[in-house]
């Protein structure tokens, strides 16, 4: 075991633990990634990095320009190549857990020799690296586009360069250059995400720590700021790429207004739903580190607080600060929805990166009193086997635990019910679209693989927005939508008057969630699969469903074989299982029985919880 050991750490120039807590992560993230779009912001990230254009509000300047890059990987599709960029990423950051809790350890004396502490010491640190890597949050960001990842890898990098910061000056050395490198790569950090912005306490703790002084330095604040502004100036892309006209140009940003618009997130809805204690609670949960760690991962996690509350006291204050912040702007500021409270979920990236280090020290402390115990035994053989195995339980626990509800290696859904649509719509028709799980898939197949650039595709929600008027020149160029002032349309509103001015003009198409999400009084449909053809309401003959387009679907995974469900691929399934169901009604009531049961048999082949509520359709 000893030459085992020595054998490791003979590599002076490659560790190779941290060359394991980058490749270990992401040959997983490979094995499980998805191999096209996919739904929800999926489509949408991918059109406006493939265009180096804009995403919606706040832009993701830096994520975009990040994995552009990944395009030109000589293999895959766009989509593949992309969600390769978010793997990598992923993979970094748990490259960022491996370099924390190194430095936290290196100082760490242990009861063993000096190679077996170093050993025990990477081990350890990969161990907590792996452990963050196969959490359900950030493995579920890695194999698809995400920018959480690369604000997860940031921030890491920021909290190390503090450390070696305090370091050098405990040690009486003067090295602000840590501190402007952070202060740089924070604000190039809001190019990702604006969550950054809740980091600041904690990385302003840090230092304020040292010397409360230290903010009436002024020369060394100003320098501060101004490296802040100039990683702050990704945001630059957005303007500059506005005036070349994007394929995505979301918030349309070429002038200061509009740019603040976009970064302030006006265009997003504000009422706030009535605060109570059972939202409260699942607003709370979206922070969850027993779901993230288990709850050995949560005891290690305290293990580690509690046995490095003095000697990493400014740390364990720093992470409690974080959590904190994170709690009180998303819970009490934004007081998200019920529906909602699952984006925010992702928003506490950053914090389980921090809570993995935690366990680690948890980890460590654990170790350490095995070794001391045993070597009170005067064994020979068990201190030995501990370094090895004992860091492996929760990284394989969790692996096992999450692999098969993060495999999406044949996760073509989205690309599926994306490519369906589009396929089966006629030459010159118009689609407007509600969700925008179902509309970012159909921007990515037509902006990017180029399917079907005949068919203008209406995203209802921005309707009421002049910029978005402005893309479709030929539809709105003097429509009545420009007439009516903003705050006075809704949705529901913009959309008749669209179809109303185009139904004589072309064939008008809406999709599954626009059908259930407005009353349409003035006109009648007929389905068409997930879709409906509109008509001006006046004849009241009964409309056959059109059942041919059913044998012009691609459905992969729709009956089986994909153990991937997350809500949006969940909902997919079931507008599938819900139109077949819908269509059967239909022909039921025109009395095709045989027709009508069998599109009933398919929805409950594809929902087997639909079946109880068949058979009453049937029974009547």
């Amino acid at each position: 075991m000893p030459k085992f050991f020595a054998a490791c750490m003979s590599m002076k120039r490659v560790d190779p633990f941290a060359v394991l807590a980058v490749v270990l992560p992401l040959s997983v993230y490979l094995l499980t990634l998805a191999p096209s779009v996919t739904f929800f912001d999926s489509g949408e990230f991918m059109t406006a990095i493939y265009s180096l254009g804009s995403a919606h509000s706040p832009g993701y300047p830096l994520f975009i320009n990040y994995a552009n890059p990944f395009i030109d990987l000589p293999f895959g599709n766009i989509a593949f190549r992309v969600n390769i960029a978010t793997a990598v990423s992923a993979a970094m950051a748990c490259y960022g857990v491996y370099l924390l809790l190194s430095h936290f350890l290196e100082s760490e004396e242990m009861a063993v020799d000096k190679v077996t502490a170093v050993f025990c010491k990477r081990a350890i640190s990969l161990s907590a690296a792996l452990t963050f890597a196969f959490t359900t949050r950030l493995w579920l960001q890695s194999n698809h586009d995400k920018p959480y990842p690369l604000i997860a890898f940031i921030s890491s990098m920021i909290f190390y360069l503090i450390l070696l910061w305090r370091d050098k000056y405990r040690a009486g050395e003067e090295h602000p250059a840590y501190l402007f490198l952070g202060a740089f790569l924070w604000g190039l950090a809001f190019g990702a995400h604006q969550t950054m912005v809740l980091l600041l306490p904690s990385f302003a703790f840090l230092i304020l720590i040292m010397n409360w002084q230290q903010i009436v330095r002024i020369r060394e604040m100003a320098l501060m700021a101004a490296f802040g502004i100039l990683g702050f100036s990704i945001h630059l892309h957005l303007p500059v790429r506005a005036m070349r006209n994007p394929l995505l140009n979301w918030g349309d940003t070429k002038t200061l207004t509009q740019f603040l618009w976009h970064f302030l997130r006006k265009g997003y809805p504000v009422e706030k739903p009535e605060r109570g204690i059972a939202l409260f609670w699942a607003q709370l949960q979206a922070f969850n580190i027993p779901r993230e760690f288990t709850a050995v991962g949560l005891a290690l996690l305290l293990i580690g607080i509690y046995a490095y509350r003095k000697k990493r006291r400014d740390e364990v204050l720093a992470y409690i600060i974080g959590v904190i912040f994170f709690l009180l702007v998303i819970i009490g500021y934004l007081n998200t929805q019920p529906d909602m409270i699952f984006l925010t979920e992702e928003f506490f990236t950053p914090l389980y990166l921090l809570s993995a280090v935690f366990v680690g020290l948890g980890l460590f402390h654990l170790l350490q009193w095995c070794l001391d115990f045993l070597a009170q035994t005067e064994t020979g053989v068990l201190p030995l086997f501990l370094p090895v195995f004992l860091p492996l339980i929760l990284p394989a626990t969790l692996l096992m635990l999450n692999f098969r509800e993060n495999d999406q290696h044949k996760n073509y859904i989205a690309y599926d019910y994306a490519a369906n649509t589009l396929r089966t719509m006629p030459e010159r028709a118009i689609l407007f679209t509600w969700g925008d799980s179902g509309a970012f898939p159909l921007w990515y197949l037509q902006g990017v693989e180029r399917m079907r650039e005949d068919v203008p595709l209406l995203h209802t929600p921005h309707l009421v927005f002049p910029w978005y008027l402005d893309t479709f020149p030929e539809l709105f160029k003097d429509s009545s939508l420009r007439t009516v002032p903003q705050d006075a349309q809704s949705p529901d509103s913009v959309l008749k008057m669209a179809i109303s001015e185009q139904i004589d003009k072309r064939p008008v198409y809406i999709d599954f969630s626009t059908r259930y999400s407005v009353s349409f009084s003035d006109f009648r449909f007929q389905q068409q699969g997930i879709c409906y053809h509109l008509e001006r309401a006046g004849n009241n003959a009964s409309i056959v469903p059109d059942l041919s387009v059913w044998d012009l679907y691609s459905l992969r995974g729709i009956e089986g074989g994909l153990f991937f469900r997350d809500l949006d691929t969940t909902k997919a399934i079931l507008i599938y299982a819900y139109s077949h169901y819908e269509a059967g009604e239909s022909l039921l009531r025109l009395g095709r029985y045989d027709e009508g049961v069998g599109e009933m048999r398919i929805a409950e082949k594809i929902t087997p919880e639909l079946k109880p509520q068949i058979e009453k359709e049937l029974s009547r």
